[in-house]
């Protein structure tokens, strides 16, 4: 496979909340933005992707709740109910949907002809094209379930059902303290029907487990680590990540340092967190999991973090090839590093699309 998939980044929720303009380089973004920007220090850019060895990402629709959380983040594309939600959600959508219409070199991904196009122009490496998978994060812009086949239609493939708390289900930032609500299941009975990917990532762990047991279509969790390493319900603990290989799912790594290393804190040095603790989570899932079938990367760059946030010898999107490095190092073959890298996303999405 010749190209790399992140299964996670907020490019529209940075254009539209902070005024990023992602069509430029990030050297000109961290320029433009100065030291101390309120998204952080820039690590992704449509520019850099496009030269990179990233040939698709999971494209989000991110709002943030306006509530008593300490997690909330402000901002134009905050919301207060279903419908400030929608609209912002429905920007986001609408904001990859004009990258994709201006620019040849882009596609949003919604079936098997769209992901072929993009595997197609890099095997023949003439103009390679760059995929986006819409990816919702948090349901709360489904003002009702019925509306989903609306989103669907608009080229939505893959939800979380919550991110903080929703109507539809507990999220792990407040803990397990309701799983999927009536409104839930009725929500995951029509994803189903539909062909939904369910991202649990987010979820409580009460709200995974149900959906791990219930949901009838695929079950990912885009930007999810190791709990065994990183204590906290926004991890994934051991019997999560066995159900999620038992169900045929993915889990994507997130290159946070706060989710790859217990014990960091806001503005330690940065070489305290290195590729040694990726490569380390991708151990664990795959030591639980007795292969390499279901991990990949869920980067997270600049969700709400920043080049200061990430492991020491990454600096932005384009240096995502040094995992493959550090996994060779640490003693893994060609071939696993090539489903961990992107085929094993691949896979699951050319499944989805069957």
């Amino acid at each position: 496979m010749k190209f790399y998939i992140d299964a996670h980044l907020d490019l529209a929720y940075n254009a539209l909340n902070f005024q990023r303009d992602l069509l430029l380089p990030v050297s000109d973004i961290r320029r433009k933005e100065g030291k101390s920007p309120p998204a952080g220090i820039a690590t992704v850019s449509i520019a850099d992707l496009k030269t990179s060895d990233v040939g698709l990402i999971f494209g989000t629709l991110f709002v943030s709740p306006k509530n008593d959380s300490s997690i909330t983040f402000d901002g134009p594309m905050s919301y207060r109910n279903a419908e400030e939600a929608h609209r912002n959600a429905m920007a986001q959508l609408d904001y990859y949907h004009r990258l994709a219409d201006n620019d040849p070199a882009i596609r949003l991904v919604k079936d098997a002809h769209s992901l072929n196009e993009v595997v197609q122009s890099w095997e023949e490496e003439e103009e390679r094209l760059l995929g986006i998978v819409a990816l919702m994060e948090g349901a709360d812009p489904v003002r009702t379930p019925e509306e989903l086949e609306m989103w669907y239609e608009r080229g939505l493939r893959v939800i979380g059902p919550a991110w903080d708390d929703t109507r539809y289900a507990s999220g792990a930032w407040r803990g397990s303290r309701f799983g999927i609500t009536k409104d839930g299941h009725h929500l995951l009975e029509v994803m189903a029907e539909l062909g939904f990917i369910l991202d649990i990532t987010h979820l409580s762990e009460m709200a995974s487990f149900e959906v791990l047991e219930r949901y009838e279509g695929m079950v990912v969790a885009t930007h999810s680590n190791a709990r065994q390493l990183v204590p906290g319900e926004r991890q994934l603990s051991d019997d999560q990540i066995r159900l999620l290989g038992e169900r045929g799912g993915m889990i994507g790594i997130v290159l946070f340092n706060a989710f790859l290393e217990a014990n960091y804190y806001k503005g330690a040095p940065k070489e305290r967190v290195t590729l040694a603790h990726v490569v380390a989570h991708i151990d664990h899932i795959c030591q639980i999991l007795g292969d390499a079938n279901h991990v990949g990367i869920g980067s997270d760059f600049d969700g709400g973090i920043g080049a200061a946030d990430i492991p020491f010898e990454l600096d932005s999107v384009n240096d995502l090839v040094k995992i493959a490095d550090a996994l060779k190092v640490h003693g893994y073959q060609e071939s696993d590093i090539e489903k961990i890298m992107g085929a094993n996303w691949l896979r699951r999405l050319q499944k989805a699309f069957s």
